[in-house]
């Protein structure tokens, strides 16, 4: 199937969502949309909606699993043949192909913000954590594709791996199962963020060790892409994941007992749904 030009390279104001003009708007809308229906539903009942959030979840675990094969897929063999700092730094890396399923990615974004949708409907707790991630990681998204980021694959890829496994934890635990892992996703997730961060810095020291301080040990340039300053801004979104997930984990799973449940070793005491990256 031939898609046009558009679709399968990101060419700002042509391609859907390709300007700042297109997604500010877009994620304000989203933002205007939750609180006004969480008034909304204020004194109404919560919608069950069960089958289709549970399809909603299945769909997107088992998208993101296809996602990440083709991705890769198309990494492995620069990988092979490169090395990975081939693929990490070089702006051979971003294939045509590549690119595409970068912008396939960047499209899911905007559908996993149906996940908020469901929140409400449902009249679950609606935390800063979720409603920011979710906004956030599409304006990240679209940040990497402008700034043409060779390397990105491997945030990609990462997030790709966790949302394969955390959908199908929703879809799972909808339908009435239970899962002693959960903890674990989270831990999963934070660990993504400091890799995503070390990665990073690597590759703003070496772009910076070869153009202006040739004298400090390193092993070439590594393009930061096309955006000025992308590095700092990408960042800036990831240190902050990573700060609410660890204080999510720290709220979450390491809160000492109550006096009435220290009495009982036994005793849960999570009793809150994980929030996850989407």
């Amino acid at each position: 199937m031939n898609l046009p030009h558009y679709l399968v390279s990101f060419t700002p104001g042509v391609t859907p969502l390709s300007t700042a003009v297109e997604v500010l708007p877009m994620l304000a809308g989203y933002l205007a949309f939750i609180f006004s229906a969480k008034a909304f539903m204020t004194d109404r009942k919560p919608y069950q909606l069960t089958s289709l959030f549970r399809a909603h979840n299945l769909c997107l675990s088992f998208a993101s699993a296809i996602l990440l094969a083709l991705m890769l897929h198309e990494v492995a063999p620069q990988v092979w043949q490169h090395g990975f700092r081939h693929t990490l730094c070089s702006p051979k890396t971003l294939t045509p192909r590549l690119e595409f399923y970068y912008i396939l990615n960047y499209y899911f974004k905007f559908v996993e913000l149906f996940d908020t949708v469901f929140l409400v409907l449902k009249k679950k707790p609606l935390k800063f954590l979720h409603v920011y991630h979710h906004a956030a990681t599409a304006w990240l998204c679209y940040l990497i594709l402008y700034a043409r980021v060779p390397g990105a694959w491997t945030a990609i890829s990462l997030n790709l791996t966790v949302h394969v496994v955390m959908y199908y934890y929703y879809y799972a635990t909808a339908g009435g199962a239970r899962f002693w892992w959960k903890e674990y996703l989270t831990v999963t997730q934070i660990g993504q963020f400091i890799i995503d961060l070390l990665m990073i810095i690597y590759g703003v020291y070496e772009h910076y060790a070869h153009n202006y301080y040739q004298y400090l040990p390193h092993s070439g340039d590594c393009s930061l892409g096309r955006l000025k300053h992308g590095e700092l801004y990408t960042f800036a979104i990831f240190l902050s994941y990573l700060g609410l997930f660890v204080n999510f984990y720290m709220q979450t799973y390491t809160r000492l007992p109550s006096k009435s449940k220290s009495k009982n070793p036994g005793a849960s005491c999570n009793g809150k749904d994980i929030i996850t990256v989407r």
